[in-house]
């Protein structure tokens, strides 16, 4: 399946907003169940564990076997999955996730399309994404997700959630956008 994502412009805005965000959720709730779709090399998890969510609480998946096996090997629950396709039926009170999020580039090899591609728009994978993961959060459950600016926009009240820009970052193609998304 390739190589595994390595932390990026993207990973370090989200690690920045988690920084920010986390000690008070978790704070309000020391039993906060963690999910992240698209673990990629684990950083993230590593990030939340030493914030201080609870190990048992802390669940990945990644569609990336390497990906998976990376995240197993630092000690995390990962399972290989297509976004939620092998997620037991349990509700989690975050859920993050920095996605594959730009349009198609017909240039681009496939082997790196994977980590890189949402779709023809880049924002199709998102809104599959979000169709599914309101089946997987509780009630007052958030999500943190990164778009593009490179991608079509995506209608997030039209698909049942209410949005808040939480941080952005200029590069010097494209502007990255880290959005706390509630049902």
């Amino acid at each position: 399946m390739g190589s595994i994502y390595q932390p990026s412009e993207d990973s370090y805005l989200l690690s920045k907003i988690i920084n920010e965000k986390f000690p008070e959720l978790i704070k309000q709730n020391p039993n906060l169940k963690f999910l992240e779709i698209g673990a990629g090399s684990g950083v993230h998890l590593v990030h939340v564990l030493k914030l201080g969510i609870k190990k048992q609480n802390l669940f990945s998946s990644d569609i990336n076997i390497d990906a998976v096996k990376q995240c197993k090997k630092l000690g995390f629950k990962c399972f290989h999955s297509d976004l939620f396709e092998k997620i037991s039926k349990q509700k989690f009170n975050v859920i993050i996730f920095n996605p594959p999020y730009l349009p198609e580039d017909s240039l681009e090899p496939n082997d790196s399309k994977i980590i890189t591609t949402g779709g023809k728009k880049g924002n199709e994978l998102i809104i599959r994404f979000l169709k599914q993961a309101k089946n997987y959060l509780e009630k007052k459950g958030k999500i943190f997700l990164i778009t593009s600016s490179l991608s079509e926009n995506i209608n997030f009240k039209k698909l049942g959630y209410s949005s808040k820009k939480v941080g952005k970052t200029k590069l010097f193609f494209e502007e990255l956008i880290i959005w706390e998304l509630n049902i």
